[in-house]
Formats: structure tokens, sequence, C-alpha cells
């Protein structure tokens, strides 16, 4: 690093590069991360110590915030007012700190929206108790003072904590280039788990964890969280926490009764119904917010039936919402005046080496106070037994103060206090008190030596002091730490209702769908110029394909088509076929149904329906078209085990061949099923301009204008061949094919 000192000129990169890491350090030790000590920033450690200066104990009376931010700001802390504030409302807000060490009253903001609170000259505000866990210690010599910001007041540089805050509290902060996530825990867990590992320093990690079984919310939602990955968490000091929504049963409905930390009910409300609005929820049927302060949580889920499963609907919602989140641990945090990232063991361990230290500093306090009193008790006792020298001298001599020291052998400090001993004090029954307090000191002063002496003594009486204070602040867990099966959402096969439906696709390519199957396409209204090209049956949960005029495919799921009532919606508007294309057919829904493509030049192969589907909106090539070739419409093959497949060209040419010849592919041309001339083709002579699949024991019917002609069982052999041959003409006047129908003989 370069020195600027003693410089007129730097380069630029030298400034800018010093003033950076300069604010670096200043953002990472004195803004945004907590000391390991009392788990404090900068500025919630001089909102604390500010309110106790201003007398604002937890026995006082509530006074207004605006007074204890002026304070801070004037005093301490010259930033913002309105980042001094939120960081004072944080401290007071049950839902947002496990143990509050500001008592608020007024408007403090709401689990709901914990930024609602209102404007610092409306609210008070007091030091809960405990607060005293940080406060308790402070004028014993237990911290060191620097100068405030101006330096004409001395503050703490840290609070002397009887607990390890930082753990019990958490918090969270980003500075340059490092962030800290830190998640609060149960005092009770953490003040045994000290104990425990001050009694023995190898205690394991998972020893550790028997006491400390995982994070500990202010919320009462379960942890879903497995012990491994908490343990691995406390290994690392980095991971993630999940929480889940707690929910009961009344009378069919569900009841949410608990949220994960930091979760809005109202929020929750919002992306449920948004859902509900989506018609991506129909298994519920309305929501109510039940919340009052009776009951801070209590969101009311109705299902749509008794039928509907609680768990699964739940474990949709927990995929789906905030009713289940996740949260990132980074136990990041100043520790000898560095960042640095520590397990749970380090993290105890550190924290315990600052407590023992902190106790030894304020016995030795105390130590050097009862020797500084002893030796002023033993002047006083010299003097009361010398009471008429000592007042003669004080009487006559010019300078009484250096005649007692040489007369009487006495320090200075014994001199002052002599010299300012009052007229009152000098009674007989002085001198018993002063004899009782001596015999009080020196008892003292024996079990200080002793136990400042001894590092088991001085342990020891940290435990018990931890003991005290868990008696004291401690609480059960709230946040419960249960197993759970991952949360899944639901397929729109099992959130869409299961109703029959028909499908009708119009000649532009418009699409809808009328509920039922007994429904007649072609009576339905259409659009002017408009008319029923294609309709297939299915149900509301299911999706179907549509064909176009190129060879692709496109796939769309039921439930998103309007009703019947209206005349539909484009299907351009879903999809994005090529330009020049349009849509030919629409394909049936059922997987264990098989299609057959094909073009008018006489290629074609089966396809499985599972193997067509598709997500996107551009759809899936499946059948390759020869130069100038057509798709036609795909033609329903109900059984792979039988059947025929009739095909006519336009020259007036019949083949039947087995389906079993042509062959199963999941895209391409496929096999010549009958032979076109290319020379016929390419002029427009001879296509395959009708197909049908015949299953046994069918009749086909083959239409020509308005007349048809019935070909039985013993005539459909006059046509039969092998795939790929031309086929044999049709009886005349029924070579002009329009359409091909085989009708089983059971419907004949």
């Amino acid at each position: 690093m370069v020195l600027i000192e003693n410089h007129e000129r730097i380069p630029l990169k030298d400034f800018t590069e010093k003033a950076y890491l300069d604010y670096s350090m200043y953002v990472i030790l004195d803004r945004a991360l907590p000391h390991i000590a009392d788990g404090l920033k900068p500025v919630q450690r001089r909102i604390v110590y500010a309110m106790s200066e201003l007398g604002l104990t937890a026995v006082s009376k509530h006074k207004k915030s605006a007074r204890t931010v002026g304070d801070v700001l004037g005093k301490f802390h010259p930033h913002g007012d309105s980042a001094c504030y939120e960081a004072m409302v944080l401290m007071a807000q049950p839902f947002s700190y496990r143990y509050p060490l500001i008592d608020g009253q007024g408007n403090w903001g709401s689990s709901d929206d914990p930024k609602s609170f209102a404007a610092m000259r409306y609210t008070e505000a007091k030091l809960a108790v405990y607060a005293q866990v940080l406060l308790a210690e402070l004028g014993q010599g237990t911290v060191d003072w620097t100068d405030n910001f101006d330096g004409t007041l001395k503050e703490p540089s840290l609070l002397p904590a009887r607990l390890p805050n930082v753990l019990l509290n958490g918090t969270t902060g980003i500075a340059v280039g490092m962030a800290t996530d830190i998640p609060p825990h149960n005092l009770n867990e953490v003040v045994t788990a000290c104990i425990h590992l001050l009694d023995q320093p190898d205690l394991s990690l998972k020893e550790l964890c028997q006491h400390i079984k995982g994070p500990d919310y202010p919320t009462e939602a379960e942890i879903i969280t497995s012990h491994d990955d908490i343990r691995h968490m406390y290994e690392t000091g980095n991971g993630s926490v999940r929480m889940r929504a707690r929910f009961e049963t009344e009378d069919g409905n569900i009841v949410v009764t608990a949220l994960p930390y930091r979760v809005s009910g109202e929020k929750i409300m919002e992306q449920i119904a948004a859902q509900i609005q989506a018609k991506k929820l129909p298994l519920v049927d309305d929501l109510r917010d039940e919340s009052d302060h009776e009951n801070p949580t209590r969101l009311v889920i109705l299902p749509r039936s008794r039928r509907v499963p609680v768990d699964e609907l739940m474990s949709h919602l927990f995929a789906t919402t905030d009713l289940e989140r996740s949260y990132r641990v980074n136990i990041n945090m100043i520790v000898d005046g560095k960042p640095r990232v520590l397990g749970l063991k380090g993290l105890l361990t550190e924290w315990l080496l600052f407590r023992v230290n902190t106790v030894r500093k304020r016995l030795q306090f105390r130590f050097d106070k009862l020797l500084a009193r002893l030796q002023i008790l033993d002047g006083l006792l010299i003097a009361y037994l010398n009471l008429d020298q000592i007042i003669s001298i004080i009487r006559y001599e010019d300078q009484p103060k250096s005649v007692l020291m040489r007369r009487f052998e006495l320090s200075e400090l014994q001199t002052d206090a002599v010299l300012d001993l009052k007229l009152r004090h000098l009674a007989r029954l002085e001198e018993g008190k002063i004899r009782a307090e001596q015999s009080k000191l020196s008892e003292e002063r024996v079990l200080l030596g002793t136990t400042l002496a001894s590092d088991s003594a001085l342990k020891k009486l940290v435990q018990k002091e931890l003991a005290e204070d868990a008696e004291k602040f401690g609480d059960v867990r709230k946040s419960p730490i249960v197993s759970r099966k991952s949360a899944q959402a639901m397929g729109v096969e099992a959130l869409v209702s299961n109703e029959p439906v028909t499908i009708v696709l119009s000649e532009k390519g418009w699409v809808r769908a009328a509920k039922g199957h007994d429904v007649d396409a072609a009576s339905l209204s259409y659009k002017s110029g408009d008319a029923c090209l294609d309709s297939v049956r299915g149900r509301s949960n299911q999706s179907v394909y549509f064909f176009d005029s190129v060879g692709r495919i496109y796939t769309l799921p039921v439930h998103g088509f309007p009703s019947a009532r209206s005349q539909g919606e484009p299907l351009t508007g879903k999809l994005s076929p090529p330009s020049g294309s349009r849509f030919t057919s629409v394909l049936g829904p059922n997987e264990d149904e098989a299609w057959l493509f094909l073009s008018d030049a006489g290629y074609g192969f089966r396809a499985a329906v599972v193997d067509l589907y598709t997500k996107t909106r551009a759809g899936r090539h499946v059948l390759t078209l020869n130069e100038n070739a057509t798709a036609l419409r795909p033609t329903r093959i109900y059984t792979a085990e039988a059947g025929s497949i009739a095909l006519a060209s336009l020259q007036g040419r019949l083949l039947i061949f087995s389906v079993l010849e042509v062959p199963i592919l999941k895209r391409g041309r496929g096999n010549k099923l009958i032979q076109i001339r290319a020379s016929d083709f390419g002029c427009g002579d001879d296509k395959v301009v009708a197909a049908a699949f015949l299953p046994p024991a069918a009749i086909l019917k083959i239409r020509s204008g308005k007349r048809f002609v019935t070909l039985k069982a013993v005539d459909i052999e006059n046509y039969r061949g092998n795939r790929g041959r031309r086929g044999n003409v049709l009886p005349r006047g029924f070579r002009r094919v329009d359409a091909l129908e085989a009708i089983p003989l059971d419907q004949k």
C-alpha cells in the first residue's frame, strides 16, 4: 500500500485503491458484521449504551424514541436517523429478535409488515430486561473505552455480555465482499453447551449437537433440515436452514397456525389467491385470514371438498409458496479485529475465552478496589487511634498532609481519606464500623485472590453465572426440529378437475373445449367463414396434440382452453407454428393410442402418442416431407396387434395392407406405404388422398361426392397387397375418393 503522507500529488490509482480499501475495512469492522463478544454491530451497541446512559432501564418509564435516536446520533453515531431508528426497531420486534433488547410501546410493526412501524416521534422505548445481560458489568473494568467521533465523550468498544448473544439473537449483514447470516438459537441449549465445553474443552461437535439441536427462530414453524445437514452447517459455518409452516385441520378446513421466520401471512394469502385466480389451484375453494391478538397467525384454507388429499395439497403449497422457506447460514463475525467464519465449536470456544477474560477483569477490578479500600480503612483506623494528635496537626500545621504522612507513615491515598473525614464521622462508634468493614472486605479479598489464582475456580464461577442467567432468561424451544418429506408441487393432472370434455378445432385454427363427450362439434357456432375441422374426446386434466400441414406436432393442456360457449381462441396465441402452415387435426390424449403419420407422397410410419409430447411453443418436427409434399391428417390406430391400413390415391387406386408392415418411429419420413410415381406426383396427377385404419372384422365405406360404396370382407380381400404396391383400381364412379371410413360390424 502506498503511503500518501507528505505527498502533494499521488497517482489516482494509488489513491482510489487506498480509499476503497479503507472504506471496505470500515464497512466490515464498523458497520455490517457483529462482534463475537456481544453479538452487536456498532450502531446496535451505541443504541443500547445510549439508552442505559439515559436511564431507560427495564424498571424505568418509556421515553420517546426520538430522544434516544437524537442522543445516539449526537453523541456516538453521526449517521442517518432513519437507519438508526430502523436498527432500534429491529431490536424491539419479538418476531425479528429471539430475545429482544428493547421494550417498545406503540406501533413497532407487525409480522405481516415489519416495516410498518410508526415514526420515532410517536413510539416510546426502554431497555428490555434481557439487556442486563449486556450492560450489567459495564462499569466494572471489563471493557476498553474509546473516544467518540468528536473526542468529547467516551464509549465502550464492546459490551461485557454475560451470554453469547451473537448466537442467541443472530444477525444478518452485507459488507464489502462478504456477508453474515447467523441464525438465532435457544438460550437454555446454548448455555448447557457452554457449561459442558468449559468442563470438557475436547468435546466433539457431535456431542455439542446433543445440547444445541439447531437454530431456534422466534416463530413456532418447523425446522425440517436434517440433523446431518445441521451438523455440517455447524462444522463449516456455512449452510442453510429450511422452515415449514405448521398447520392443522378443523372441520375439513386447513388452518395454518405458524409461519416461517419473517414470512408475511398477507403475502402467503396473495400467493395462494394468485394460483386460484390463474386456475392453477382448483382444489382450494376459498381463503380466510382469521389472525387476531389471541391468534397472531391463523390462515384458513377451505378445500373444494372433503375428498381433497390434505397432505398432497399442503405439499404443493409448501413447494409453490413461502409456506416453506430456506434461510442461508454464514457464521461470519469479527474475532480479534478480523472477520472470520467459525463453526459452532470454534464460536463457543472463542466466546468462552472472551467471557473468562471478562470475568477475570471484573474480579481484578474488584480486587484492586478492595485493596484500595482496605488501605484507606487502615489509615482511618490509625486516625481514630491518634485522633487528638491528628486534629492538632490539622489545626496548627501549614502543610498538614506531609506532616501526617511523615508522622504516621501514611500513604497519599490514606492521608487524603483522613483529611476528607467529616466531623460527624469522628464519633467513637465509627471505629467499630471500620473494623467490621475491614473484616468483611478481608474475607472477600481472600476469596477473590483464590479465584483469580485458579483457572478452574474461574471457570466454575463462569459456569455458575451462566446457569443463573439461563434460569432467569431461558425459555423453551419455539421452533421444533422435525423430519418431513420433501415438498413436491402437484402436477397439472392432479390439480385440475378430471371431467370429460370434447376439444374442437376449427378450420381457421381456433380451439375450445366443450364439457362432456356427447357434443356435436359441427353444430357449434363459428365465426363467419369458419367451420369445424376436427374434434377429439379427452379429460380436462389431460393434454392434447395438434398437427400441422408441415409435419410438426404441438402439445397443450386441455384446462387452458376456453369454454365452448365462446367461439374459442386462436392456437397461434399459444403456439408458434412456421409461417404458411395450417393446423390439420387434433390428436387424442390417451397414452395407449398410436397414430399413422403419412404424406400425400405415400410415405409414413406409426408413432405412439407418448413419444410426441413437447413443451415448446414451436412444436416438434415429426414427419419429414418430400419436396412439394403435404402432411395428411394422422390416422388413429386402435390396436397394434391386428388390423389393416387402407390408402386411396388420386388415380382411383386402393391398397389395403397389414398395419404390422408399417414401422414404428419417433420422427422421420417413414417407409413407402403406397407407390406414387414421381412423375405423376410431380405434375399433380397422383397422390394419396385418403387413409383409414381397418380393425379386424370391419367394413370399409368409400365416399365419392354424395355417393358411397361399402366394401365387405370379401371385397376388401380384392384390394389387399404388400406395403409399397400401387393397389387395385376402384369401381367406375368411385375412383374420385373423398374419404375412407372404417365401420366395425357391431356398428353397422
